[in-house]
């Protein structure tokens, strides 16, 4: 719960949270994060350049606390009993053209965290490191269960491998992520390395 509220811009209500968030990203992905303004943000969400800054933070809080709030489900809110049915319901929680929409913002904010480290800081510490660490968790309950060995080599790279599936396909299928890749490549990949 102290996640939500921290990702939170505070005086707004949930619904026009989601607007705001969906509005910060669409203006994202036209301009692009370098020239993306807090003025520009301003404009398009219909809310003073000083809330913005007082109730969500800078330009780098502000856009990865847009990115986490549009995230289907937390991944330590999945709970089917196996490590496999985890990973497919968390797949299955985002749509194809939420996923292909995704992918692109991100290729784009990572050529801009090798110029800002703001940006870099604020993408591991609101969106990667909460994640990694709900992932952990998930991990942590398959070999609890017996599903994985404790001392599986694979565990410290799950992160690196269903990140990497979902930004590269493009650059090698020239396709987007969509959710029947992920569940083969899941099945195929994943879980057979972790000894599944």
């Amino acid at each position: 719960m102290a996640d939500a509220a921290a990702g939170r811009c505070s005086r707004f209500t949930p619904a026009r949270e989601a607007e705001f968030y969906a509005a910060v990203l669409d203006l994202l992905r036209e301009v692009g994060y370098n020239a993306l303004t807090m003025d520009a943000v301003a404009a398009r969400t219909r809310a003073s350049k000083a809330t913005l800054y007082r109730q969500c933070g800078s330009k780098p809080e502000l856009l990865v606390k847009a990115l986490r709030n549009q995230k289907p489900v937390p991944i330590g809110e999945i709970g089917t009993g196996s490590l496999r049915g985890d990973f497919h319901e968390m797949v299955m929680r985002a749509d194809d053209s939420r996923m292909e929409q995704d992918t692109s913002l991100m290729r784009g904010l990572a050529m801009a965290v090798r110029e800002n480290a703001d940006l870099l800081r604020a993408l591991r510490e609101l969106l990667f490191e909460p994640e990694t660490t709900r992932l952990d968790r998930v991990l942590r309950q398959a070999v609890e269960r017996g599903e994985i060995r404790a001392d599986s080599p694979t565990l410290e790279y799950v992160p690196h491998m269903l990140v990497g599936a979902v930004v590269v396909r493009g650059l090698i299928d020239n396709q987007p992520p969509t959710q029947a890749f992920l569940a083969s490549y899941i099945d195929a990949g994943v879980l057979p390395a972790l000894g599944a």
